[in-house]
């Protein structure tokens, strides 16, 4: 899976994407710029104020298994998925669903 990594293509991603969120997580979506091909690119983010790090480690793998359930990396989209302090704990069903939702309404799939 293509990660986003490198913290100024992150901060790219939050100064020109289309955000969309639910109670689980927030969504955002920009265009993969063109010299990097057009490979989709996924950055996960679990932030402290979530708690420790077992919590935001488990909340970044739940995020990471929601992604290939969902058929992600996307191509031609950088998606950057923010976890909710709901995120760890939801059912894995219900969290695809907001998934797929989020992703619908950026235009990134239909």
């Amino acid at each position: 899976m293509g990660t986003i990594r490198a913290s100024r293509e992150i901060d790219r991603v939050f100064k020109t994407a289309k955000r969309t969120s639910n109670p689980l997580l927030i969504v955002l979506t920009a265009h993969t710029p063109e010299e990097r091909g057009h490979e989709g690119r996924v950055a996960f983010i679990a932030g402290k104020r979530l708690g420790g790090a077992v919590f935001r480690n488990r909340s970044r793998r739940v995020l990471r298994e929601a992604v290939r359930r969902t058929g992600g990396p996307w191509p031609k989209w950088d998606v950057v998925i923010i976890a909710k302090p709901g995120t760890a704990s939801a059912r894995f069903d219900a969290l695809d669903a907001a998934l797929a939702s989020l992703l619908a309404k950026a235009g990134v799939v239909e």
